[in-house]
């Protein structure tokens, strides 16, 4: 099931930076198109939904890497229970701020398909299309933290602990 997990979240980072590359290639196009009279329609709403798309798949991978902001400074002058019951307690205020964004975000996705919502651009793209990678994102990043909080509550360091302390010990 670990194994599952990890690939999940690589597969997330990946598709993440895949869409940072469809960025990259949209905004070429655009150049390009300049140079040679042409314009690439719609080129704004397909970027824009590259790059929601982008930062939500991003999330889940980033936050097992160890690579989200945290006060580091602050939680590693924890002894080690109260450090536990800190970061029990952030991931689970976490998890339920996850769970509601995961709803709203896979509601939003099902609201825009059934009332048939486009974008407005020159290509009308069915909103519910470009939402699916958000929804996906936030879902994503509700397991990773699930899994960090029942890490937590076995009494174990969440991998992203791990990552942080061997980065703090590599400064020193």
């Amino acid at each position: 099931m670990s194994r599952i997990k990890e690939k999940l979240y690589l597969c997330s980072g990946l598709l993440s930076g895949l869409c940072i590359v469809i960025i990259t290639l949209i905004l070429l196009a655009q150049i390009v198109g300049r140079f040679f009279g042409f314009i690439v329609p719609s080129a704004e709403d397909f970027a824009g939904f590259a790059l929601a798309a982008s930062t939500f798949l991003g999330l889940a991978y980033t936050f097992r890497e160890g690579g989200h902001i945290r006060v580091t400074l602050v939680i590693q002058r924890f002894s080690p229970v109260p450090r536990k019951i800190q970061e029990g307690l952030i991931l689970t205020f976490s998890l339920a701020l996850m769970c509601y964004l995961s709803y709203a975000c896979s509601f939003m996705v099902y609201e825009s398909y059934i009332y048939d919502e486009v974008s407005y651009g020159y290509v009308p793209v069915p909103l519910w299309i470009p939402q699916i990678p958000v929804a996906v994102g936030a879902i994503a990043l509700t397991l990773a933290i699930l899994d960090a909080w029942i890490d937590v509550i076995r009494g174990k360091q969440p991998d992203y602990v791990k990552q942080e302390d061997a980065l703090s010990l590599e400064e020193i």
